[in-house]
């Protein structure tokens, strides 16, 4: 998962990220963090489906094929295809990708981006002003998560307009120079609402965080 996510992000792009984040919280006392996962979940139910569908199909036509009819050779094929499928799809997403519905996906993403939220406490910033810039790359889904504090001054259109700047970036192909505008974009609104003050400290790291389904 975490090889998905530096072929994404090259080290120079991940550095540039958590200097762009450096850079915008200096002049506001909110925080930003930016978490980037190869996947929001190990959809393990999909990997069953496809590789039932997947052996199942190949066996019939390994049947037909060998004009037989004989039960347990099927059987045999299909336990083989099946394990050969199964690896297939754990080492190819986007094949894994047809057996995952759309709405499954988006509730995934929405639950692991609000697990992240609180797992990197996000939500324990002195005047709730901690932002979430979540990318999930499975799914191809971008989430923003703010606090309390600064959600109430930006009110959810911003963090649409960002999530689109992210967006086409990605489909461009310059994720990294979208990710950093997008940081822009946040430090921007946070120093409009929260400059920063004389007893302001870093209170969230700033290094770019790259995670997976389990942590």
């Amino acid at each position: 998962m975490k090889d998905r996510v530096q072929k994404f992000l090259t080290a120079a792009e991940r550095l540039a990220i958590e200097r762009k984040v450096k850079e915008a919280e200096s002049s506001t006392s909110g925080e930003i963090v930016v978490l980037a996962v190869g996947a929001s979940s190990h959809y393990p139910a999909a990997a069953l489906v496809g590789s039932g569908t997947i052996a199942l199909a190949f066996g019939v036509v390994g049947m037909l094929l060998l004009r037989s009819e004989n039960l347990w050779l099927f059987l045999l094929l299909f336990a083989m295809l099946f394990m050969v499928s199964h690896e297939l799809l754990k080492r190819i997403p986007t094949l894994k990708r047809l057996f995952v519905n759309r709405r499954e996906m988006v509730e995934e993403v929405e639950e692991a981006a609000i697990r992240s939220f609180y797992r990197h406490k996000v939500h324990e910033t002195s005047q709730r002003t901690g932002i979430l810039i979540y990318i999930s790359l499975f799914e191809h889904s971008v989430r923003v998560l703010a606090d309390s504090g600064i959600d109430a001054k930006v009110g959810r259109t911003g963090w649409t307009d960002i999530v689109s700047m992210i967006t086409k970036g990605i489909l461009d192909g310059r994720q990294g120079e979208a990710i950093c505008q997008a940081i822009d974009r946040c430090g921007s609104m946070l120093q409009s609402h929260f400059p920063r003050r004389s007893d302001d400290r870093n209170e969230l790291a700033d290094v770019m965080i790259i995670g997976s389904p389990d942590n």
